[in-house]
């Protein structure tokens, strides 16, 4: 079993692993239970106008459909090892645009712990990740 230094580092690595794996209950094990999570691609993902889902449920529903949507070119998961920040509460870094291969699509993640846990995690878009949003959004609005 591999030594963290701290909470931070054990989520920051984790949290990636099992996102790469699709691992839902890996990454359902690193929240509490009623954690938020806030990010635009839920509105995409499902049919509600708001960008949060809450609870391990939702979490759960989200990962999976997120894992059956992949994979998907713009998403490389490429980012520098050992690059975070921590403060023994909030854990934050960032998934370049910039990735070996080409664009990816970038986002910041902030992650607020506690226990141990993430309690509330929020994953912000940069404007090439917004743009593909908007792609799709536009999309499926002249299939309707």
């Amino acid at each position: 079993m591999e030594e963290y230094k701290s909470d931070g580092e054990r989520i920051y690595h984790l949290w990636d692993k099992y996102a790469r794996e699709v691992d839902v209950d890996g990454l359902l094990s690193l929240y509490t239970p009623n954690a938020i999570l806030e990010t635009p691609v839920i509105t995409a993902i499902f049919d509600t106008d708001k960008g949060f889902v809450q609870g391990q449920n939702a979490l759960r529903e989200f990962f999976m459909e997120g894992g059956r949507r992949r994979p998907n070119a713009l998403v490389r998961w490429h980012r520098k090892p050992h690059q975070f920040l921590y403060d023994g509460r909030r854990l934050v870094w960032e998934y370049p645009r910039e990735a070996p291969g080409g664009n990816q699509i970038e986002l910041v993640e902030f992650m607020d712990l506690s226990d141990g846990l993430i309690e509330h995690h929020r994953i912000y878009w940069g404007w090439f990740g917004i743009r593909q949003l908007i792609k799709s959004a536009l999309s499926k609005q002249r299939k309707a």
